[in-house]
């Protein structure tokens, strides 16, 4: 029970700081810190594609990686409900205006799959284990990806983020069919890119 509630934790908290900041240093070293903080418990993963590249490579069961993934979106739902309170506003993760649809995609795709590889490689494979810089590499990641991919694709790159929000809006949910899309189909194809590339190391 432990580690999903130190999922839903990190979870809830990565979200808030991009609710709240929208800062890449401040999402990158908060995740960092998240990562730290329950990597020894479970894994640290807070977003469902990490979850599903995980779960390719046969490093956690199929019952965690289920409950994993529906902790990550109550964490996420919980978290845009607390931005409401503390703003009166909606988080609504987004694309930049005017962004062809494609672009945004390739753009998710391509900074999940460096983030899943990053997280396949420091915090999972047997050959880096119990090493120390894992967390720094990861928020590193998530750091760069939103600054180079944020504008464009609003930077995702994980379900929880980009949907859990529009969740919350339940009653607009209708309207938001193409962040929707982007935000399941680009992260998790790129992780699961990661889990096949990391497969065949």
């Amino acid at each position: 029970m432990r580690k999903y509630f130190i999922e839903f934790i990190g979870t809830f908290f990565l979200v808030l700081i991009v609710a709240l900041t929208g800062n890449p240093i401040a999402i990158g070293f908060g995740l960092a810190a998240l990562v730290y903080m329950g990597g020894y418990i479970s894994g640290a993963q807070y977003n469902p594609a990490v979850t599903f590249a995980v779960w390719l490579s046969k490093k956690i069961d199929t019952k965690t990686a289920l409950l994993y993934v529906c902790v990550q979106f109550i964490a996420a739902i919980v978290a845009a409900a607390v931005y409401h309170y503390v703003t009166s506003l909606f988080f609504i993760p987004q694309p930049g205006i005017a962004v062809p649809f494609g672009t945004a995609l390739l753009l998710e795709v391509l900074f999940t799959f460096l983030l899943a590889s990053v997280v396949l490689h420091t915090a999972v494979s047997e050959q880096t284990k119990g090493n120390d810089y894992y967390g720094l590499a990861i928020g590193s990641v998530v750091l760069v990806g939103a600054f180079a991919a944020g504008p464009i694709s609003g930077g995702a790159f994980n379900p929880a983020v980009g949907v859990g929000p529009l969740l919350f809006d339940v009653t607009h949910l209708a309207q938001y069919g193409i962040q929707s899309v982007l935000y399941i189909v680009g992260p998790l194809l790129g992780a699961g890119i990661a889990a096949v590339v990391y497969k065949g190391k």
